[in-house]
């Protein structure tokens, strides 16, 4: 969950040392100034064997830090503008380089293949928003978009869901997404479905009695965050694109075979991506939107360096019956030693599953009977077995202390509800990874979503992340497109890159360091993140920044 990883960063902060085995997350920022004071930087991230550092880098951490809980960013300088028309980016108002007249009729420069302005490689959740996004901005109402999407077209989920059974793969939206779709008329259509509130959070160590509580006090946004399942979110989506008609042309059913990234050096048609689809066909186009998942054809095609690595865990999926009916509005989750289990509010008698854990452990659950695999779950989240008794009599002092300097700055913890069954053939489970672009554009190409970064679902943020580099770029080529700029210039791409590595390398770095930080029961290290919990939750103010984080504003 997305407050969950924020409130355990803080914490985080007491630990000197994350762990001294394993693969750990570290930054490298390399700055060369070049011509004129421009500059080229390299952000990306590498990996460190246990031969070599054991720790965090700590200058990457305090960026991490600074753009978590500061107003101020993490400046990062540009590479090199570079642009397809020479030396200048603007556009004559005679002819624009993207191959069309003032008027947006054809010029003499039209290519001799099908042309399109701007060509969207998936159609997930990522993808479809994006392709929404952009169909529905006046100032690019000129312009030709396509979406290729390599499964079948959806099915079109009935009006009345009241019958149907829960999906196992859920997504919680911050109150950023949901603006997002908002904006793009998606959300009423999703609430119209099922949507459920999340108004508070529990999260809870195993190892210890320390814990912090989320509740937001803003009186007109009293929602943390919305659980909403993946089918509902693709639906609402799908359903928008149809209604924009033919400003989003949609192939079903295909796939990219091979991408040719133009030369930079001229300025006509041939500075355009061109792009062979595994049906024969070929195009051209001004930018192409890499948002095909973590498996990029795209970004794989185009040589985009990227960092990735398994960690020893399963995440395993299930939707839960509950024992008794209740207002089902708090989101749960436990970090266990083997990793963290979150139960999601579905309705008043379903919560959606997240547990991850080894991949034996994970292999196990989903082969024992229904009946056991409850037991587990309730076991899970009640019981005190992995308590260490020193991180425990700690937080005891601790909270005995911090009830003298601020008697209403912890509440009671709640106790999660108990688990009664199971949705037949609702477990699942799929192996859990980090990944991470070291840049998200190329001249003609961007990347976005889970083909530019994954991440841990510990902190709910994926889908999340995904959402604002679709705001975020689609600001970028508005803005391009209002100031008759070319879409696929590179200083303009640059924009989108800097400021979503600005918001994306914290959260990655903060998610794998607390993966780590939570998945031991080394004593040291529990009690350090204990107390550090328990501080947290004593400040009320601190609490309500890490709403706000959360929420993406």
């Amino acid at each position: 969950m997305q407050l969950a990883f924020a409130a355990s960063h803080h914490a985080s902060r007491y630990a000197r040392r994350i762990s001294r085995t394993g693969v750990f997350l570290n930054a490298v920022l390399r700055v060369r100034h070049g011509r004129g004071g421009s500059g080229t930087t390299l952000l990306s991230l590498c990996t460190c064997s246990k031969q070599g550092a054991t720790k965090l880098h700590s200058n990457f951490l305090y960026l991490a830090t600074q753009t978590l809980f500061s107003k101020s960013t993490l400046h990062v300088p540009s590479r090199r503008n570079l642009c397809s028309h020479g030396d200048s980016e603007d556009i004559s108002t005679s002819e624009r380089g993207d191959g069309r007249s003032e008027l947006g009729e054809r010029s003499n420069n039209e290519p001799r293949v099908p042309f399109y302005d701007i060509v969207i490689i998936g159609g997930g959740m990522t993808g479809c928003a994006m392709a929404c996004a952009l169909g529905l901005e006046a100032s690019l109402d000129p312009y030709k978009i396509l979406m290729v999407e390599g499964g079948d077209k959806p099915k079109a989920l009935p009006e009345d869901l009241s019958g149907n059974q829960y999906s196992n793969r859920v997504c919680a939206l911050s109150q950023s997404s949901v603006d997002l779709l908002s904006s793009i008329g998606a959300w009423s259509r999703m609430v119209s479905h099922r949507v459920q509130p999340v108004r508070s959070m529990q999260v809870w160590d195993a190892c210890s009695d320390a814990s912090i509580s989320f509740r937001n006090n803003q009186e007109m946004s009293p929602d943390l965050a919305f659980i909403v399942e993946n089918d509902v979110t693709v639906d609402a989506l799908n359903r928008q694109l149809e209604q924009l008609g033919n400003r989003v042309k949609i192939q079903y059913n295909n796939s990219v075979r091979e991408i040719k990234v133009p030369d930079q050096s001229v300025s006509n048609e041939d500075s355009w991506v061109q792009v062979e689809l595994a049906s024969g066909q070929v195009m051209k186009t001004r930018i192409l939107i890499g948002a095909d998942g973590a498996s990029s054809v795209v970004r794989k095609l185009c040589d985009f360096p990227f960092v990735q690595w398994k960690y020893d865990q399963s995440a395993v999926v299930a939707t839960l019956h509950l024992s008794e009916p209740t207002e089902n509005v708090v989101a749960w989750q436990r970090f266990l030693p083997t990793g963290p289990i979150a139960m999601l509010p579905l309705t008043n008698e379903l919560s959606s599953l997240v547990w991850s854990t080894t991949h034996a452990q994970a292999e196990s659950l989903l082969v024992m009977n229904a009946e056991q695999f409850v037991d587990e779950v309730n076991n899970a989240f009640w019981d005190d077995s992995h308590k260490d008794q020193m991180a425990t009599s700690a937080g005891e002092f601790l909270n005995s202390m911090l009830s003298f300097v601020q008697p209403d700055g912890s509440a009671v913890r709640q106790l999660p509800p108990s688990v009664s069954s199971i949705s037949s053939a609702s477990r699942a489970m799929f192996p859990l990874s980090l990944g991470h672009a070291s840049h998200y554009v190329k001249p003609r190409v961007a990347l976005i979503g889970d083909a530019a970064h994954r991440v841990h679902p510990m902190a709910g943020q994926g889908v999340n992340l995904g959402f604002a580099d679709v705001v975020c770029l689609r600001d970028s080529l508005v803005s391009a497109a209002t100031m008759g700029k070319d879409l696929g210039c590179l200083s303009h791409l640059l924009e989108y890159e800097t400021k979503r590595q600005q918001g994306v390398i914290p959260v990655v770095a903060v998610i794998d360091g607390l993966k780590r930080l939570y998945s031991t029961d080394n004593p040291i290290l529990v009690l350090t993140r204990s107390l550090g919990l328990q501080a947290t939750n004593a400040m009320t103010p601190l609490k309500q920044r890490i709403i706000t984080l959360a929420a993406g504003r």
